[in-house]
């Protein structure tokens, strides 16, 4: 759940979470996603549009947590794609553990592991999705892991397959560099890597290469899970076999319609 605060709006409370932006994107995209998350029960009266706009394309599994430990997040937006994270409560992601993950991650086209309370967790989820056999694996990350766990993160950069952050991590993690030099840090020359860059598009790095893909127009309402919606079209599209560009180009194209309008409304609308 997050409570959100829109310029010039009242608070909002909307559900939300870096793997439900992802997995609605995906099923909005044309794909099939199976979310790993706490499912809280009973389920909150806010979940039920989105699980019954999803029915055929999402699929929701994971431990089974209290409806009062729904993980909740307060970001406060500033506009031009300028955020503040109040406040963080990660409730039941605690009880996310490897070994509940399914036996065999190979019948997976690609697994995300979207960002968690610490890059240390993620890690271990990484080695554990190795370990059960996934073909493709990508990660996203968030400033505050960015800061207090670069090197980590930097690790995770360099395992994974596909790797989703925006402008202002990148520099947390890598620095000034322009996009040249970034390519040949951190093993991103052999790695696919996306840079949200808000109103600017997207950069998108793979086999040594730099692309700058434009934004598309949209009027910015809620720029929550622009990054998380770019991520999921755009990984749906490498593992349909376009090019870093071309996944990067579908990507800020969703990314645009879902700042168009609240929470993740505008990806249970497309289809």
């Amino acid at each position: 759940m997050d409570r959100l605060h829109l310029p010039g709006r009242p608070a909002l409370e909307t559900v939300g979470g870096a793997g439900l932006y992802t997995a609605l994107a995906i099923a909005a995209a044309g794909g099939r996603a199976t979310l790993f998350a706490p499912r809280p029960a009973p389920l909150p009266d806010a979940f039920v549009p989105a699980l019954a706009a999803t029915a055929a394309s999402l699929t929701w599994v994971g431990p089974v947590v209290p409806a009062a430990a729904v993980p909740r997040l307060e970001i406060a937006h500033h506009g031009g794609g300028r955020a503040t994270l109040l406040g963080a409560s990660w409730g039941g992601e605690a009880q996310l553990h490897p070994d509940d993950l399914p036996a065999d991650l190979g019948r997976f086209a690609a697994i995300h592991i979207a960002a968690l309370s610490s890059a240390t967790r993620q890690a271990t989820c990484l080695a554990a999705c190795r370990a059960r056999g996934a073909r493709r694996l990508s990660v996203g990350t968030y400033a505050r892991v960015c800061q207090a766990e670069r090197s980590t993160v930097l690790g995770l950069v360099a395992a994974a397959d596909d790797a989703f952050m925006n402008e202002n991590e990148a520099r947390l993690l890598f620095g000034e560099a322009t996009p040249e030099r970034v390519v040949t840090r951190a093993g991103l020359a052999r790695r696919t890597t996306f840079i949200t860059r808000g109103e600017r598009g997207a950069l998108a790095f793979s086999e040594g290469r730099v692309w700058s893909v434009p934004a598309s127009a949209a009027v910015e309402v809620d720029p929550t899970g622009a990054g998380d919606a770019f991520c999921g079209a755009a990984l749906l599209a490498r593992v349909c076999g376009e090019s870093a560009a071309d996944a990067a180009e579908v990507g800020v194209r969703l990314a645009a319609r879902i700042i168009s309008q609240p929470g993740p409304s505008a990806l249970l609308a497309q289809r």
